[in-house]
């Protein structure tokens, strides 16, 4: 994937997990992305993200976010673990984005924490279409790269 890629990726998912905090079904929440059909981002999209990241974290500010059941990704699930997949989903392509621009990436230990438990939830062996592999990482490494390293990425890894 390309960074223009992953950041078409980054609008739209904040378009549709916002639309799921709202419990606005619809085109957004009906869909699962094609990563591979993604285009490039076209001219505008600092203006999307300034827009749309806002949106989505009002939205997920609201207790009803949280609450009974949404969709995302044509996917029915609990609203908490929606959130859940909405925080990891822009925890790691913010990390891939600030690696692949060459920018240093700043997360505080307990939004790391949380997307590690959510992230080691699922196979080791990688999930198709969420996650590679796990990178091995020392156990005493900096929880945000025990992040990245469980859900399949080098932490260690630069475009340089």
């Amino acid at each position: 994937m390309t960074v223009g890629q992953l950041l078409h990726h980054v609008v739209g998912l904040t378009q549709a997990f916002r639309a799921a905090a709202d419990k606005e079904f619809g085109p957004l929440t009906d869909t699962a992305p094609d990563p591979d059909a993604a285009p490039s981002a076209g001219e505008g999209w600092e203006v999307e993200l300034e827009q749309h990241v806002p949106r989505l974290v009002n939205a997920w500010r609201e207790a009803s976010a949280w609450e009974g059941m949404t969709r995302a990704g044509g996917v029915d699930l609990p609203g908490a673990a929606a959130g859940l997949v909405a925080l990891d989903e822009v925890v790691l392509h913010g990390w891939d984005l600030a690696r692949a621009t060459g920018q240093e990436y700043v997360l505080d230990d307990a939004t790391a924490a949380a997307c590690l438990g959510f992230v080691e939830s699922f196979d080791p062996g990688g999930t198709p279409g969420l996650f590679g592999p796990a990178v091995p990482i020392a156990d005493d490494a900096p929880v945000l790269d025990r992040l990245v390293a469980r859900a399949g990425r080098d932490p260690g890894w630069s475009p340089r």
